[in-house]
């Protein structure tokens, strides 16, 4: 079945058209912002460039940038219910963790807010979490992320808090998302955040 993929929590812009492990066509472009302005053009050249329309949508539920996940999730939502087609999540960190070579086990590494890296580690024969989703300051994380190879875009300040390891500084790209093994890549389509928002509602109540 067609399946259009979406990758936006990041500072990446990118999709992808696949069936099955076969990929159609992607569009993978690092945009830090603006995602909003980029999303649907890409998707429409995607979509112009198969000749056909997905049966399915995947898209990235974070963690990552507010704005970027509420925007991807914003598009995934609104094109499956135009199309009629189902919606289902992934997250930004199982996504990298496929990138991660011939290791047993792999730290996936990204930005978060306020100076602290959302950190996750995964087996990865199968594609598996070993722990769950944090959001840890640079010292703390290179504490907890033992594994010797870390990926993300968040790999090089890991591996130099911690002062040894490799570093594979790496985005996500939606093109890898039909590498995930099902469990990884069926989550509810609602955001993962990573963390508590900043904003307050009065009384200290988060928004």
């Amino acid at each position: 079945m067609l399946t259009l993929a979406i990758e936006t929590a990041t500072a990446a812009c990118s999709v992808a058209l696949f069936d099955g492990p076969d990929l159609i066509a992607e569009r993978h472009e690092i945009v830090g912002r603006g995602h909003a302005e980029r999303l649907v053009p890409a998707i429409g050249e995607l979509i112009a460039e198969a000749g056909r329309r997905p049966g399915a949508i995947l898209v990235d539920c974070g963690p990552g940038s507010f704005t970027g996940v509420r925007v991807g999730l914003a598009a995934a939502r609104g094109l499956g219910l135009a199309w009629g087609v189902p919606v289902a999540g992934f997250s930004a960190l199982a996504l990298l963790a496929v990138e991660a070579g011939d290791v047993a086990t792999v730290a996936v590494a990204i930005p978060g807010g306020h100076g602290e890296l959302f950190v996750q580690r995964f087996a990865c024969r199968p594609l598996a979490p070993l722990t769950d989703l944090a959001s840890l300051l640079p010292a703390d994380a290179a504490v907890a992320m033992v594994d010797d190879r870390v990926i993300g875009p968040a790999a090089p300040a890991l591996v130099a808090a911690r002062g040894a390891g490799e570093a594979l500084d790496r985005w996500p790209r939606a093109a890898d998302a039909r590498l995930l093994p099902e469990a990884l890549r069926t989550l509810p389509p609602s955001p993962i955040y990573g963390r508590a928002p900043d904003a307050k509602l009065p009384g200290g109540v988060a928004a």
